[in-house]
């Protein structure tokens, strides 16, 4: 299978550690040249040299807080001024508060709209001039609440379903100009965002963080937590040209943690 992504340029958002991070990485090993982001500029610095040290392709990166439209502006022309194109866009952002309906006020509730929603619109809208040139990928970062809410996240629940549906509306707006646009949706991967939503629910039930991780992975019938390589293997292929006929779709990369149809 040839994935074709050696010499084409990706800017990934929120991509200093996790599950951006993990795309990142792989498509550096690919020959890609990678521009990442995040706000914390020694952590950048710091991630972009180890990306260098492992890859074939270039590494660039670039401090961006992705709620300010300014920034994301930058991100891009940044990207373009390094590399001289862009081929793929990978959403993600940072999840919300953990909460339930009455635990969250109307500051809370725009804040997490600018993080996981507008965002994800401000950065198709700045990329997509440049995608159009030669066609290319978007891809976005959801979670598995797009199938089954999970309990105590509303925040994220509300927002990331709506993706799903600016995904689908834009399969069928940006197919003319060869652009695929997909979505995909992490269960359980080991991060230190699963880490401490495993902690609050701990703290709820007043009791050690590995007892909730031994009874969430109960739950998953391959009966641990994914790997970020694993997500990232996922996320690569759904950007690499052995992908050509996958749009406006969502894929769970979750280990069948999700019972939903």
């Amino acid at each position: 299978m040839e994935l074709n992504l050696a010499g084409k340029t990706a800017v990934i958002a929120a991509s200093s550690q996790g599950l951006g991070f993990s795309i990142a990485k792989q498509l550096v090993q690919e020959g890609t040249n990678v521009m990442i982001s995040g706000r914390d500029e020694q952590k950048l610095v710091e991630k972009a040299k180890e990306l260098q040290s492992i890859g074939k392709g270039k590494v660039g990166y670039h401090q961006t807080d992705i709620t300010n439209p300014k920034e994301i502006e930058e991100l891009i022309s940044k990207t373009v001024e390094a590399f001289g194109r862009i081929d793929i866009l990978v959403n993600n952002a940072g999840g919300p508060p953990a909460g339930s309906f009455e635990d969250l006020n109307d500051e809370q509730w725009i804040s997490a709209f600018e993080l996981n929603l507008l965002s994800y619109v401000r950065l198709i809208r700045a990329a997509l001039p440049h995608l159009k040139e030669k066609g290319g990928k978007i891809l976005n970062i959801a979670s598995s609440s797009i199938k089954e809410p999970i309990p105590g996240l509303i925040l994220s629940n509300t927002y990331r379903t709506g993706i799903i549906g600016l995904s689908k509306t834009l399969a069928s707006e940006l197919a003319p100009y060869n652009i695929l646009i997909n979505t995909i949706a992490p269960g359980r991967i080991a991060t230190d965002r699963v880490k401490h939503l495993d902690q609050v629910n701990a703290q709820k039930q007043n009791v050690e963080r590995e007892v909730v991780e031994q009874q969430v992975k109960a739950g998953i019938p391959l009966k641990r937590y994914g790997t970020t390589e694993e997500f990232g293997n996922v996320a690569t292929f759904l950007l690499s040209d052995a992908n050509t006929y996958m749009t406006g779709s969502a894929f769970l990369v979750d280990g069948g943690m999700v019972k939903a149809i």
